[in-house]
């Protein structure tokens, strides 16, 4: 099963709440495993996080929140009206109080990068998101069986 779905959110901490409680329940509605959904939860946190924290809102005074979920990976990406700097994973100091997002983001994720576009600059990320097979057993690839943990 896929699904997809864009959002837009008002520029305010408020709307990563709303933004992991949208992706989440529809991760779950396309039966990706908990544990793949809480990992693209977070990304996707890590990410809205970082458009409020470092960059402008759109024109719309929004920032745009979309994923895509296909039978084996997720792609979640946010836009926002761009920053004085690009985004990147830092390299905190064990006593620094932040810096850790992208870097997050890095290990949890497939693949992540920056794409600009009009007037949008759009951090993405892929994320493995199993499911079952439609048959109800797990799905098998190249590395074993894939199980829920519980």
């Amino acid at each position: 099963m896929s699904a997809s779905s864009v959002i837009m959110v008002p520029y305010a901490l408020a709307s990563v709440a709303v933004a992991r409680q949208r992706l989440s329940a529809d991760l779950i509605a396309c039966g990706v495993y908990a544990g793949a959904v809480d990992d693209t939860v977070l990304v996707m946190s890590e990410l809205l996080s970082n458009a409020l924290r470092h960059a402008h809102p759109l024109a719309t005074g929004q920032l745009r929140v979309a994923w895509a979920c296909s039978e084996s990976h997720v792609e979640i990406s946010v836009s926002d009206g761009g920053a004085a700097t690009e985004p990147r994973a830092g390299r905190p100091t064990l006593s620094s109080l932040g810096g850790r997002g992208l870097g997050i983001v890095e290990y949890l994720a497939v693949r992540w990068g920056v794409r600009h576009e009009d007037e949008a600059t759009t951090v993405w990320a892929v994320l493995h998101a199993p499911q079952p097979a439609r048959n109800g057993q797990p799905r098998t690839t190249g590395m074993g069986t894939l199980r829920e943990v519980v």
